[in-house]
């Protein structure tokens, strides 16, 4: 059975990360989405970790699509991007404000070949304002939005960045839930619409329910409290890290059980969550010497039993071997026709009644152009003519 977006067709001008996993998304449940490169290709094209024409990262956020390569400075190129948004549900493009115009393919022109498509123009900062021109990459949108600000080390106070594009993910799902949400409003009578996604919003929208509790409520009359991300600490043990986190007070109770401490449970500097946040910095020396006497594999079988959250620290590799991430079949071998043997992350969402076979592998640079402008009426011959022109095709 086909997945729940089979028959919408997704004409995707976007790179890099942002627009390009957003379609993938999409394209996982179903969808047909063409992706239009320049005859470099997409910038994840460049070789890290490539094996046949295919990287980890553009494998990643390209899977289940096509390829087709057109120099968009030339009109008979314009011409062919048209032709297919005429037969498009939706347009998406991630260039700086201002640009797409420029090449001619604007929600205008677009509009004028399909009245009703979901136009989506994803980009860093808005479309207006000081920084709306600016370049942005992940890190930066990271330092405005406020990851940065929390990845503060406990001890040290040094800031860091955090270590994957969560800013680019984060806009990445915001613009597939919305231009799903656009194609049921369409789907309701409400035609066409351009939807806009910016990086800085979709990160602060993404940041804010957690990060920014310090900063919600305005005004005076607000309570003392903590943050969710302030108690996020590695716990040591004799040989090595482990997670605990222990959120409500059935769970601290449990915790002082299983380390051996029930007598902490009545301790007035610790019984109560108020009591613990006067007192963190003694509680924390006292559990933290406790701990340290056990084992990981020890001391996660004692909160285990006790039904305390906590969990080992993966190593990469270590992913690949865990129990529940096998039970889950989260990670699915594949054997690509360029790449050779993949391994990937299977689309999280499990649809009951639309569940989606595996789709299409990530396309090399150019695969299906020849297909794709043969499915729109072009000749062998013009498609000849057109790649020694380089209207089409890599150089």
């Amino acid at each position: 059975m086909p997945g729940p977006l089979a028959g919408f067709r997704i004409v995707d001008l976007s790179a890099v990360v942002s627009g390009p996993l957003a379609t993938m998304l999409l394209a996982d449940q179903g969808a047909e989405v063409i992706k239009i490169e320049p005859s470099g290709g997409d910038t994840t094209r460049l070789p890290l970790f490539e094996r046949g024409g295919i990287t980890p990262l553009f494998a990643n956020v390209n899977r289940g699509k096509r390829s087709l390569v057109l120099d968009l400075n030339q009109p008979r190129a314009r011409e062919i991007v048209l032709q297919l948004a005429a037969g498009a549900d939706v347009f998406v493009q991630n260039f700086r404000p201002g640009a797409i115009e420029r090449m001619g393919l604007g929600e205008e022109t677009i509009r004028a070949v399909r009245s009703d498509i979901v136009y989506v123009s994803i980009n860093g900062f808005g479309e207006t304002g000081p920084y709306a021109k600016r370049r942005a990459y992940d890190p930066i949108i990271q330092g405005l939005s406020g990851h940065i600000a929390v990845q503060r080390s406990l001890t040290t106070g040094e800031r860091d960045v955090v270590r994957t594009i969560t800013c680019d993910k984060a806009t990445a799902y915001t613009a597939a839930q919305a231009i799903t949400a656009a194609l049921l409003a369409r789907e309701r009578g409400a035609g066409g619409q351009h939807v806009r996604i910016s990086m800085l919003d979709a990160s602060l929208a993404f940041f804010w329910p957690d990060g920014m509790v310090r900063h919600t409520m305005i005004g005076d009359g607000v309570g003392p409290g903590g943050t969710w991300y302030e108690s996020f600490r590695l716990t040591d043990t004799a040989d090595g890290q482990i997670l605990v986190y222990v959120a409500t007070q059935g769970e601290f109770e449990a915790f002082c059980r299983a380390v051996g401490h029930p007598e902490w449970i009545d301790d007035p500097r610790f019984c109560t969550m108020p009591a613990r946040l006067q007192n963190g910095e003694t509680f924390r020396e006292l559990r933290d010497a406790v701990v340290r006497l056990f084992t990981s594999e020890q001391l996660l079988a004692r909160l285990e039993a006790e039904q305390v959250p906590a969990g080992p620290v993966h190593e990469l590799v270590d992913i690949l071997a865990d129990p529940q991430v096998a039970a889950n079949a989260v990670l699915v071998e594949s054997d690509h026709p360029h790449a050779g043997r993949i391994r990937q992350a299977r689309p999280a969402p499990r649809f009951e009644r639309t569940p989606t076979p595996p789709g299409r592998h990530a396309p090399r640079l150019d695969e299906h152009t020849d297909e794709i402008l043969a499915e729109l009426g072009v000749s062998a011959d013009e498609i000849a003519q057109l790649r020694r022109a380089q209207v089409i095709g890599v150089e």
